[in-house]
């Protein structure tokens, strides 16, 4: 389980995250639903390394990641897929899917499982990775997450600006994921986009976690997404 407890981040002297916690089983999606700085992207940059908490934990099956090196925690299993993706654009699409190979010393066969995921990656293996389409580009940032094998997968608004039929195969592949035992954390806007493969929602304001909820309870009360984050849904 990936526990997040009572972090606190600040970029210089300005505090972003208040004593966030929230946690995500294995085989579980939680979406982080929050208005635009809320905190939810500081909260996955906490998670990896990238900034680090002045106070708090973060664990994954009882390792304190808060301890370790950026680069050393992709290795503990937890992959990144960032929001605009940040793919190596001269590189090709195989070459960028090597580099997530690399990350915990996979190989061929997780490489065929995750291309059997994103069968279009096959055919553009040799195609420079800047060329590919929106949707294309991000199902190889999502590609290049899963080829670490991770138990815990990052996703920092996956479908924007995606056509319904890619948000759709980027859904499928989180479905599929969780149904292997993987622990996904979603951050996304589009609230039409999460209730079908979410399970719970956690409502951050603020930089805190205001309540978190089964995905159910927002079917049953819509009311509950425009009291946190503004909109209908």
């Amino acid at each position: 389980m990936l526990d997040v407890r009572d972090i606190n981040c600040f970029y210089g002297q300005v505090q972003v995250l208040r004593d966030l916690s929230f946690s995500v089983a294995a085989g579980e999606v939680l979406c982080l639903l929050g208005r635009n700085g809320a905190g939810k992207t500081t909260a996955l940059k906490a998670i990896m390394g990238l900034i680090r908490p002045r106070s708090g934990t973060v664990t994954l099956d009882g390792v304190d990641l808060t301890a370790l090196k950026p680069h050393l925690v992709p290795r503990e299993g937890i992959a990144y897929v960032p929001q605009g993706r940040r793919l190596f654009a001269e590189m090709t699409v195989g070459e960028n899917l090597e580099i997530g190979l690399m990350a915990r010393k996979r190989g061929a066969e997780t490489l065929e499982r995750t291309l059997d995921m994103f069968p279009i990656l096959r055919e553009r293996r040799t195609q420079q990775s800047g060329t590919l389409s929106g949707g294309e580009q991000q199902m190889l940032a999502m590609a290049r997450a899963l080829c670490l094998e991770p138990k815990v997968l990052l996703m920092d608004e996956p479908t924007e600006g995606l056509m319904p039929s890619m948000i759709a195969t980027i859904r499928d592949a989180a479905s599929e994921l969780r149904d292997r035992g993987v622990a996904i954390v979603l951050v996304e806007q589009r609230v039409d986009a999460v209730l079908p493969i979410a399970d719970r929602v956690a409502f951050i304001e603020n930089g805190r976690t205001r309540d978190t909820v089964p995905v159910r309870a927002l079917r049953d009360d819509p009311s509950l997404i425009h009291r946190y984050i503004g909109v209908g849904h």
